[in-house]
């Protein structure tokens, strides 16, 4: 089911909703959109089987919600802007919250800004400690990417993000805004999030930092390793498995 509402500063967004019961919100990564990252590969079936009711939202620039190409449109922290009024849109008080990669990202920034009330538990996945700390080398990547779309060949650092943006059909000038949005994150505000969190990532995921030097940074997190990179984990039955047994133990 896809529902539109309007966020905090007019922007129209999207989100989508499978099964009934705890909110579990989920935001999904760049270049991407809660179709290909939460329904395709069933991770948001498993979780409504397991008793979740699954909400997820299209990012501004991303899937069908709207593509604005003022930068206005992307003042710092937009995307955690328009995850707490997607949350607030739907009154939940009693919920968790995750997300992938930029969606983890973003759930951090949430976290940051001291959302109230906060998640009961938080999932962060595909995303390291140089994700949060340090995003310049990741902006400065997809910078690349953006501004030089349609030029890079197999085995161009930037070809398989390309790729990707090809098959889920991205703008890349509406993209390029969300790089203005990136805000870093020290460590002495993740030293403050004490509440759970589950950090998981692939095996093979070499691209945001270290996996265990974010969870160290985090007063109660656990940290658990699924099969896959960066492009993959996110596809795999054990990412849904690792969350439903996080969210349900």
């Amino acid at each position: 089911m896809m529902q539109t509402f309007e966020t905090f500063d007019g922007q129209a967004l999207v989100w989508r909703e499978i099964g009934a019961g705890r909110p579990l919100v989920l935001i999904h990564g760049y270049f991407s959109d809660a179709e290909t990252n939460w329904i395709k590969y069933g991770t948001a079936a498993k979780l409504a089987e397991a008793g979740f009711r699954v909400i997820m939202p299209d990012l501004r620039a991303h899937g069908e919600s709207a593509r604005p190409h003022d930068p206005a449109a992307y003042p710092p922290d937009a995307l955690a802007q328009d995850a707490e009024a997607l949350i607030a849109h739907l009154g939940l008080t009693d919920y968790d919250l995750g997300g992938y990669s930029l969606g983890a990202r973003t759930t951090v920034r949430v976290l940051a800004r001291g959302i109230a009330p906060r998640p009961r538990r938080v999932i962060l996945s595909g995303l390291g400690d140089e994700g949060v700390t340090d995003t310049g080398r990741r902006v400065g990547h997809f910078r690349s990417v953006l501004t030089g779309f349609g030029s890079f060949v197999r085995g161009d650092r930037e070809f398989m993000a390309q790729a990707f943006l090809k098959t889920t059909g991205g703008d890349p000038k509406a993209l390029l805004g969300v790089l203005n949005t990136f805000v870093d994150t020290p460590a002495s505000a993740l030293a403050s999030f004490d509440l759970p969190v589950l950090v998981v990532a692939g095996a093979e995921d070499d691209e945001v930092g270290s996996f265990t030097g974010l969870a160290a940074m985090l007063p109660d997190a656990r940290f658990v390793e699924i099969p896959g990179n960066h492009m993959s984990a996110v596809t795999r039955p054990e990412l849904g498995d690792a969350i439903v047994t996080f969210l349900t133990t």
